[in-house]
C-alpha cells in the first residue's frame, strides 16, 4: 500500500472526492482504509438491553486505497 496510519490523503473519486482528510486505520489485506470524515453513514443502533431506546449513530466506512492518494502538507 502507498499510504500509512496518519498520512494525510486526498480523496479521488466517489461521492466524497476532493475531500482531505487522515487515515486513522488501514486495512491491507482488503486494500482499503478509513479516512477521517470521509464515507460517512448513518447507522441505526438496536436498543441494548436494559437501557432502552436505539440511537442513530454517525459511522466512518472505509474506501478502497485506490481512490485516494498522498496529500502535500502546507
Amino acid at each position: 500500500m502507498h499510504v500509512k496510519k496518519g498520512d494525510n490523503v486526498i480523496v479521488l473519486a466517489g461521492k466524497d472526492k476532493g475531500a482531505v482528510g487522515k487515515i486513522l486505520r488501514a486495512f491491507p489485506k482488503e486494500d482499503k482504509v478509513l479516512v477521517e470524515g470521509v464515507n460517512v453513514k448513518k447507522v441505526h443502533e438496536k436498543p441494548k438491553k436494559g437501557k432502552g431506546k436505539g440511537q442513530v449513530i454517525e459511522k466512518n466506512f472505509p474506501i478502497h486505497v485506490s481512490n485516494v492518494k498522498l496529500h502535500a502538507k502546507s
